[in-house]
């Protein structure tokens, strides 16, 4: 026992040796293998450090070559600084030669002037004048010869003293009993076509040969004179006067009594400089009246004052530098509407401009050193123009000063959507002139325009902390009135704006309905209400405007604020015609009436059709929006009853009208603390609230509705309450795999917006990469499809799709249709190809199928056969079991077989097939889906589109149309142009790059065509210029320009290279390669598009 127990010890120690000794050779191994990579990582970092040595090296020798680089270029700009200011010292020295040489002439005309004026002073008064006014005509003709060099002016203040010193000479020698007048300027003159003609008592003639009077002034005020030196004026005894003309100078001389020549001459010579904000134009216009010098600062501050009557716009020839080539090129430049177009000569104008610079307010002007050159700074970039000689630039950068300064100060372009308070045609009366003027008040601003189809005003007066009141008269008159064909009689009533510091403006309106509103709504622009001016209900919503809402004031408790059973009988808010008046108490029965019928859901077309009508009573009158919002305040101020109709109903209406449109203010505000003193989410009436405050932000962000609510979005409104969904509305947005995916929105959804979250859920990349858009169908069922353009919102789609398909189908199922929202590619770029999800593909290979189907796809039957059998793999998936002669046809494979002949083979293949021949259709059908087993759905999508990109014209959409009477042809529109093909065989005949298009459009019944070159297959020689006719229906027409305007502005906008151009202005984008004049299969497109045809997989 003691040796086993031994035996035992020993021959555990030599296992645990030999386990030792496996360890140690274990540990062995590891080190060496930890040795050996430790070597490798010496070793790459070794090569690493060697690499960073090279590099740092090389960065060494490139910052040295870049410095010497830099230096070479300095040196160059200082040689051409040198150069320049050398160039600058020789102008300056020609310019003082000049002016010595105008300074001599000037004298000598001067010395020949009074040597005249010293033979003749013994000679009567007039011939003195006459004598001045050839010496006003020698300087004329003196500065038109030195036009290009110099420039005469002579300030009316320096004409004043001349005359005045005249007058004293001449009067010396006069009867001491005579009385002098007043040196006056162009002041308060009244048109009087009564007595033109005849010979007058104290009165002259306007330039247009109209007779005037001096105003007398009015009792206890000064009369009007212009601010200058001299003695203190009295007033003069009236006598005959008489016409003459000498030079262009008008000149009345005055046969018993002496008058005042200032007054008596009408200067008319364009070198009189009658102040900095009177234009030329202006005084000598027919159709304006005479404007005093100091008539212009009185509306607004200096500063940010409107150009008033100063040109806008302007034509004439300018040196253009290029943006690639630094070349000058010699263009004919137009200035119209804010837009600045150039074209190669003026013959150009009625044809597509060669390019545009669009002016904004952010844009600037700066003179450049050296040449007559300016530098015109837009968004975009920054262009350089040279006029042919000093004046003529400086004409040009004055007329671009005065539009920018109008862009500049004007709300009406900074937000050209913005709706006025108010508008119309109103007379305008300042310092005794008075003009027709079509005002529209937007804001704190009054704006005034020549005409409503004006786009840049007049001028504007700025009414915040103005005095703003009605006066009895501001006329003399009303005779002068009468007969002054101004259609204001004895009737008319006038507004005073008289803004701090600043002279009176006089607003002429001819009905008191039409003063009442304007009275009410420039007092609130000017902020001086205080509940004196508009209705009971205004003056009430003024009064709690000064308390801030207090929800304790006593003012909320008036009968006119609450809730009401009666009618009205009298409008809410002030309102300019009795016809509005009338409709406004027509409104109120109709909401009373929404609002007292309880809601049944059997008959709740009853509310639709009310809430319809009286929501587009007030889209088509907008003076109308502030009246529902008042009366619908005033209406929902009252507890709701259990089971009982009322306020709830009313909050309901209330629901609907935020999501159109909004009130303007002080209505606005008063809206906004009705909806927050109720808002609350324990009763219905405040979850509506809280609805209506999201509404009211998301309107004042997206802006207004163009038309009425659609009977689905009403329904939402009314059978659930909005709180509970931050978008209230959904459709199905069905796509061509025969999906759809429903997507939220709410009452101001643009099309945007919805693609934008249609887009994150389906996992589609953004439309301007992906290409696609939403398309709706068209009411009268005719199988027509439109795009949506992306600002138009969502509800006035659904809407006007609506009225458009009731108009179209009466009846009982007129309610039941709705419109059908599509999503699909319509623009294709080969550059899309990159980034494409697998979503995308998918339904590329649908619209495909859809073309092939259609018969606007070149397939053989046999490559028609593959590619149906592709996509049948793709929709059901492996197939069940081979096709047998011996199966009925009414088995479950053989109806999917005829299921996919019908979806995905083309219709003019099946067309007059036999039975027989059908059957051989399914039977290798069947064949060839049965080799696709175990293909998964991408796979097969890949092939399927590999196949379908090698056809050139692959995404291009194509138009079937008549060229003549009997000849078919195919066009196609694409990223490249558009290109014409044979119908049967869709072969290429000829194609037009879009560089090339100069007019695309309807004309009459046809699509035109106007191309400046055109590549093709004829054998004749190719005309620099074509028109080219295609019959084709109306709808295609305008499908076909717009996705052609849309290639357009897509490429640009793509290559950043051009400006943000309209449709026929982008003629001139980026060229297009079209090098190709091989008229075989092969295509004229750019070289990114494959040439080869469709081949079998």
């Amino acid at each position: 026992i003691r040796d086993r127990k031994v035996e035992a010890r020993r021959m555990g120690r030599r296992e645990r040796c030999v386990t030792l000794e496996s360890q140690l050779l274990k540990f062995r191994v590891q080190a060496s293998k930890i040795r050996e990579l430790l070597a490798e990582k010496v070793q790459v970092m070794e090569e690493k450090l060697k690499a960073a040595d090279v590099q740092t090296s090389e960065a060494e020798t490139s910052l040295f070559r870049r410095c010497q680089d830099l230096q070479t270029l300095l040196q160059e700009k200082d040689d051409i600084i040198a150069l320049l200011e050398q160039q600058l010292e020789e102008q300056k020295q020609i310019r003082l030669q000049e002016a010595k040489i105008v300074e001599e002439k000037a004298a000598k005309i001067k010395e020949w002037v009074m040597l005249k004026l010293h033979e003749v002073e013994l000679e009567p008064r007039f011939a003195r004048v006459l004598l001045f006014c050839m010496y006003l005509h020698a300087i004329y003709s003196e500065r038109h010869e030195q036009h290009s060099s110099w420039t005469v002016e002579v300030h009316p203040r320096t004409l004043t003293v001349m005359f005045t010193h005249l007058y004293i000479q001449s009067s010396s020698s006069s009867s001491s009993s005579k009385t002098a007048c007043p040196i006056w300027g162009r002041g308060e003159l009244e048109p009087n076509p009564a007595t033109q003609g005849k010979r007058l008592e104290g009165r002259g003639q306007t330039q247009d040969g109209t007779p005037f009077r001096r105003r007398a002034p009015q009792a206890g005020l000064e009369p009007q004179t212009h601010r200058r030196a001299g003695p203190a004026p009295t007033h003069c005894t009236t006598a005959p006067l008489t016409i003459h003309s000498v030079q262009n100078i008008k000149l009345v001389s005055q046969v018993d009594t002496f008058c005042p020549f200032f007054c008596l001459i009408d200067f008319t010579l364009p070198f009189l400089n009658m102040g900095s904000a009177v234009s030329m134009s202006s005084m000598t216009s027919e159709s304006d009246y005479a404007i005093p010098p100091d008539a212009y600062s009185i509306d607004t501050d200096v500063n940010t004052s409107l150009v008033l009557d100063e040109p806008l716009e302007k034509s004439g020839y300018l040196l253009k530098m290029g943006g690639k080539e630094k070349t000058w090129k010699r263009r004919w430049f137009v200035l119209k509407a804010g837009e600045l177009l150039y074209y190669k000569s003026p013959s150009d104008v009625i044809q597509r401009p060669q390019g545009q610079i669009e002016l904004s307010a952010t844009s600037s002007i700066a003179r450049s050193e050296g040449k007559q050159t300016l530098q015109l700074v837009t968004e975009k970039r920054v262009y350089y123009l040279t006029a042919d000689s000093p004046n003529l630039l400086e004409e040009w950068i004055r007329v671009l000063q005065n539009v920018l300064r109008v862009q500049a100060a004007s709300p009406l372009f900074a937000q050209p959507e913005i709706r006025p308070c108010m508008k119309g045609l109103l007379t305008k009366v300042k310092h005794g002139y008075s003009k027709r003027v079509w005002c529209a008040l937007i804001g704190k601003t009054l704006y005034y325009f020549r005409s409503q189809e004006d786009k840049f005003p007049l001028g504007q007066i700025r009414l915040w902390e103005a005095r703003v009141e009605e006066v009895d008269r501001s006329c003399d008159s009303d005779e002068d009135y009468e007969s002054s064909g101004r259609s204001l009689l004895s009737t008319h009533y006038t507004i005073s704006i008289q803004p701090q510091d600043q002279g009176p403006t006089y607003l002429l309106i001819g009905s008191q309905h039409e003063k009442e509103a304007w009275l009410y709504h420039l007092s609130v622009a000017a902020g001086t209400t205080g509940g004196q001016v508009g209705t009971e209900f205004e003056q009430l919503v003024a009064k709690l405007l000064q308390v801030g809402g207090d929800p304790g004031s006593q003012i909320w408790r008036h009968p006119m604020l609450c809730f009401s059973k009666e009618g009205l009988s009298s409008p809410l808010t002030t309102l300019p015609s009795q016809a509005l008046q009338t409709e406004a108490l027509k409104l109120f029965k109709m909401c009373q009436l929404f609002i007292n019928v309880a809601i049944d859901a059997p008959a709740i077309d009853y509310h639709v059709s009310l809430a319809q009508s009286a929501l587009q009573v007030c889209l088509t009158h907008p003076e109308l929006q502030n009246e529902i919002y008042c009366q619908l305040v005033k209406q929902t101020r009252k507890r709701q009853l259990q089971g009982q109709p009322g306020p709830l109903q009313g909050w309901q209406l209330l629901a609907l009208c935020v999501g159109l449109f909004l009130p303007q203010h002080p209505f606005l505000w008063l809206l906004q603390v009705h909806l927050k003193k109720h808002g609350e989410t324990r009763t219905e009436v405040g979850k509506y609230a809280i609805y209506c405050q999201r509404s009211v932000e998301r309107t004042q962000q997206r802006g207004e509705r163009q038309a009425r609510p659609s009977r689905m979005e009403i329904l939402s409104i009314l059978l659930r309450n909005p709180y509970h969904h931050s978008l209230p509305f959904s459709i199905p947005v069905h796509f061509l795999n025969s999906t759809y995916q429903v997507v939220g929105f709410d009452a101001s959804t643009t099309v945007e917006e919805l693609l934008e979250r249609l887009n994150q859920e389906t996992g589609i990349r953004r439309t301007s990469q992906s290409g696609f858009a939403l398309y709706t169908d068209d009411p009268s069922g005719q199988g027509l499809e439109h795009s949506l353009q992306g600002k138009i919102k969502i509800c006035d789609i659904i809407s006007k799709w609506e009225q458009a398909s009731k108009e179209q189908h009466t009846g009982k199922s007129e309610g039941t249709r709705t419109v059908r929202l599509t999503y699909k590619n319509r623009l294709y770029f080969s550059q899309q190809i990159r980034g494409e999800t697998e979503r995308e593909r998918l339904l590329l290979v649908y619209q495909t199928n859809e073309e092939i189907i259609g018969g606007c796809f070149p397939v053989n039957k046999e490559l028609a056969l593959e590619m149906a059998t592709l996509l049948a793999q793709v929709e059901f998936g492996d197939f069940e079991r081979p096709f047998s002669s011996l199966a009925g046809s009414g088995s479950k494979s053989s109806q999917t077989l005829n299921q996919v002949l019908e979806r995905f083979y083309p219709k003019h293949y099946r067309q007059g097939c036999t039975d027989d021949q059908l059957r051989q259709l399914r039977q290798r059908l069947s064949a060839r889906w049965g080799s696709l087993r175990g293909r998964s759905s991408p796979d097969c999508i890949r092939i399927y589109l590999t196949v379908a990109r090698k056809w050139p014209f692959f995404g291009a959409k194509l138009f079937a149309a008549k060229v003549g009477a009997s000849s078919t042809v195919w066009l196609a529109v694409h990223e490249d142009g558009i290109s014409v093909l044979e119908y049967t065989s869709m072969r290429l005949l000829v194609s037009h790059s879009h560089k090339n298009l100069m007019t695309f459009g309807g004309c009459r019944d046809d699509f035109m065509l106007v191309v400046g070159q055109s590549l093709g297959s004829s054998t004749a020689k190719d005309k620099p210029t074509g028109k080219h006719l295609f019959v084709m229906e109306k709808p295609k027409i305008l499908e076909m320009t717009l996705l052609i305007a849309s290639y357009i502005n897509s490429a640009h906008q793509q290559k950043s290279a051009a400006h943000h151009l309209s449709a026929p202005a982008l003629m001139l984008g980026q060229p297009v390669d079209l090098k190709s004049n091989e008229l075989n299969s092969k295509s004229s497109l750019a070289s990114n598009r494959p040439s080869k045809v469709p081949t079998l997989l």
